[in-house]
């Protein structure tokens, strides 16, 4: 066998394999059941954690979201490592308008580890009142029925943690449009894929609860504190004592505000060394989602102008079909992005490969190095 016939056999094999592949993620989301929350006759107490570092765009309404819920008993603890973070006035301003909610700001430069957020995450929880503890980033966004879709699970004495999927609403730049592509047509589906396979054990940042004696046992937040994929070492450590890890069926709102493609391209960086250092295998193998790379090695290895364009065509329809149903699914309303959704396909392999090149991740002004149990060990510091 030739060089030339042994690539394109492997072509052929590859594009087999993501074609199927999108079938199935298109199957899944389409046939997921969304928001249908059982409701639960005891719900927990909740406090909810909310770390924030800068202005995210809209980030008084994102905030607010979580002031603003249906919901028995529950505060909000906010969190700022700097007095002169610019987002200071924003969650000052909030508390004082909602002066009937259970609100507070926590305003604390200590660290317990190299992870900037837990650290953040382990001061405002020095307020925590209550008996599941709730983080969420400042960029997502939820409606006022969210937190007893959060608490219901716990309901059962077996469930010890709750996470949710999240999908991304961007602004209207084109970074931005990228970004919120990955989310809802390549992260969200790639999850509900894997979970045909096996129960979750791990949580989202978008969303991670858990029961406050369970977080006493795993060792608290000083355990997550120098761990980059923090949300997923939770759900590991929680699952390591037996207890299950229950996916929500709610979709939390990422406001997705990408200012360029460079900074797209670091973030979705960062975000796969995160995913390399937990699962590397499983990373690994990931090239296998991407039908368009898959698509264009069988067109440059076949002599036939036929099946080039008919490989090339079945890339494109299968992700058309995906965007289509993602975007019937979550709701959204924007217009249709058709034209960017085979670069996104290609985008993301580019940042598949790039992965493999170092292990430094850019986190919120910081530069770290990645070590190969998944441990954050800071670089130095840099403008944000």
């Amino acid at each position: 066998m030739t060089f030339h016939s042994l690539f394109s056999t492997l072509a052929w094999i590859y594009f087999c394999a993501a074609c199927g592949y999108v079938v199935l993620a298109i199957w899944c989301v389409a046939h997921r059941r969304w928001r249908t929350v059982v409701p639960a006759r005891t719900l927990p107490t909740i406090t909810v954690l909310k770390p924030v570092y800068g202005l995210d765009e809209k980030l008084y309404d994102n905030l607010r979201s979580f002031c603003e819920q249906d919901y028995p008993v529950f505060q909000v603890v906010f969190a700022l490592a700097d007095g002169n973070d610019p987002a200071r006035p924003v969650i000052e301003q909030l508390i004082a308008d909602l002066p009937e909610r259970d609100l507070a700001l926590v305003v604390n430069d200590r660290l317990i580890g190299s992870n900037r957020k837990i650290c953040n995450v382990a001061n405002a929880f020095e307020l925590a009142k209550h008996d599941v503890i709730v983080i969420a980033d400042s960029d997502m966004r939820v409606t006022p029925d969210y937190l007893r879709a959060v608490g219901a699970p716990f309901e059962k004495p077996a469930v010890g943690a709750a996470t949710c999927l999240y999908h991304g609403t961007p602004t209207r730049d084109l970074p931005s449009a990228f970004g919120g592509l990955f989310m809802n047509e390549w992260f969200l589906p790639s999850v509900l894929v894997a979970l045909q396979f096996g129960p979750l054990k791990f949580c989202f940042g978008a969303t991670m609860a858990v029961r406050r004696e369970i977080l006493d046992r795993i060792g608290g937040f000083e355990r997550l504190a120098i761990e980059l994929a923090d949300d997923y070492m939770l759900g590991k450590l929680v699952s390591d004592l037996q207890y299950e890890v229950a996916l929500v069926p709610y979709v939390v709102e990422n406001i997705v505000a990408e200012v360029s493609f460079k900074e797209l391209f670091l973030h979705e960086l960062r975000w796969a060394r995160t995913v390399r250092a937990v699962q590397p295998l499983g990373y690994t193998m990931s090239f296998l989602t991407y039908v368009t790379p898959a698509a264009l090695a069988v067109a440059l290895t076949t002599a036939s102008p036929t099946w080039a364009f008919a490989v090339l065509g079945t890339a494109v329809g299968l992700r058309i079909v995906m965007h289509d149903v993602a975007r019937l699914i979550l709701g959204s309303n924007g217009p249709a992005a058709y034209g960017l959704v085979v670069l996104r396909d290609l985008l993301c392999f580019v940042v598949w490969a790039a992965c493999f090149c170092g292990r430094s991740v850019r986190w919120r002004g910081h530069d770290f190095t990645v070590s190969r149990d998944g441990h954050l060990e800071l670089k130095e510091t840099m403008s944000r």
